[in-house]
């Protein structure tokens, strides 16, 4: 069933699909919408009831018009669906917003599933080349040279046509919500104080700032299982679904029910 849950001087699309078990939270990347997660919720919701949602301006969420704080909106959505804890599945940027909420609001989180992630307070994600290409890009308003240097960087696994569409369908999103989004605390010097459980896989194939970054943070927090993946870049559930489905499942077999 999907709705629309109010945030903050707005509202988000969601989606639940319903049904029993400890419930998981799914968050997308800032390189794709809820939709990276198509090929998952089947899978998990056979298990744990699933929750998704498009982040400010991404898929069928409305663009925002103020300031506002993903870990706020997250926060709004459990409360929208009436849940008290919850399982958090984060990438990239959705990894951060978990980490943001489990640091700010710890006994909201039951678990954090944590693939190829961002993190608040590390330097070092964008370098001053990326940076720079993106700009120029950027204020050419050239779309489709952005889509192709985002491939260059984060799709090293091998050219997908599925992988350019998200990227192609989410640019704009970049354009409308850079003015608006507050930057949530840091995070990465406070990892060690998370006690809950946690699971990080990374992509051999991904960013070598963001494989550097991921293998700082799971040694910063404490119990963290640590997965390297040779054969992932960037999109894990686009890639190797089948994979994401089933780390989840670990981790959520070894908590308390």
């Amino acid at each position: 069933m999907d709705d629309m849950v109010r945030v903050r001087d707005g509202e988000v699309w969601a989606d639940d699909t319903g049904g029993a078990g400890l419930p998981l939270v799914l968050l997308h990347p800032g390189v794709g919408s809820s939709t990276i997660w198509d090929r998952v919720v089947p899978r998990l919701s056979e298990h744990h009831r699933v929750i998704r949602y498009d982040a400010r301006g991404y898929g069928r969420s409305p663009a925002p018009t103020s300031r506002y704080s993903q870990i706020e909106d997250l926060a709004a959505v459990l409360d929208h669906f009436r849940l008290d804890r919850a399982v958090l599945l984060g990438s990239s940027l959705g990894g951060a917003t978990a980490l943001g909420l489990a640091l700010r609001h710890p006994a909201r989180v039951a678990g954090l599933a944590l693939f190829c992630p961002g993190v608040t307070g590390y330097d070092g994600l964008a370098t001053p080349e990326f940076l720079a290409e993106l700009t120029a890009l950027a204020e050419a308003g050239d779309h489709e040279g952005i889509v192709a240097l985002c491939l260059r960087i984060w799709a090293a696994a091998g050219p997908d046509e599925e992988i350019a569409a998200t990227l192609r369908a989410v640019v704009p999103a970049w354009f409308t919500t850079y003015p608006h989004q507050e930057q949530d605390e840091p995070a990465f010097g406070r990892l060690g104080e998370l006690a809950v459980p946690c699971l990080l896989a990374l992509g051999e194939l991904d960013q070598p700032e963001v494989v550097r970054c991921n293998e700082e943070m799971a040694a910063r927090i404490p119990g963290c299982r640590l997965v390297r993946m040779k054969d992932w870049d960037h999109f894990p559930s686009l890639r190797d679904p089948e994979t994401v489905v089933a780390l989840t499942l670990e981790l959520c077999a070894e908590l308390p029910s």
